[in-house]
């Protein structure tokens, strides 16, 4: 038997095969759509997945305003910030997020959900969000998904 063909290939820069692809956001519920995007950004889908490399798809998400929360977390659901003074901890509800800017709802979930090191903060570079249906990555040419229909 020959023991070389069993060796565990491992993506890397070069070798990982990043694609652009399109969510639509309407309808779906914030934390079930922020996991799925946390797992094409991280590459979990792919069967070449490595751990440290950054081998996840670019994505768009569009319509972030058509979000959904469930029960009172509306109200309920606080982000909390601290500017670095005595003091200065601020507390902003979802709804007021929301209000001020809807992508970064979604923005903040799907980073909570990458890891907390470098290879997390390159991750959510490749993570585009927008409000509306109109987005700048039209050269791109991204592939539209149904979260709906992938695990």
């Amino acid at each position: 038997m020959d023991t070389l063909s069993y060796k565990t290939v491992s993506a890397n820069k070069a070798t990982a095969d990043k694609q652009w692809v399109l969510v639509d956001a309407e309808g779906q519920t914030l934390g079930r759509l922020s996991s799925k995007v946390a797992k094409l950004l991280r590459g979990k889908h792919k069967p070449n997945f490595t751990p440290h490399v950054d081998c996840g798809d670019n994505v768009i998400v569009i319509n972030a305003e058509k979000i959904n929360l469930t029960g009172k977390k509306w109200n309920a659901k606080e982000y909390i910030r601290y500017t670095g003074y005595p003091g200065g901890q601020r507390v902003q509800t979802a709804e007021d997020l929301f209000a001020k800017n809807p992508a970064r709802l979604i923005e903040k979930s799907v980073k909570g959900m990458l890891p907390k090191n470098k290879l997390g903060a390159d991750l959510f570079r490749n993570l585009k969000v927008y409000a509306g249906t109109e987005h700048d990555h039209e050269a791109q040419k991204p592939a539209a998904i149904n979260l709906n229909d992938f695990k």
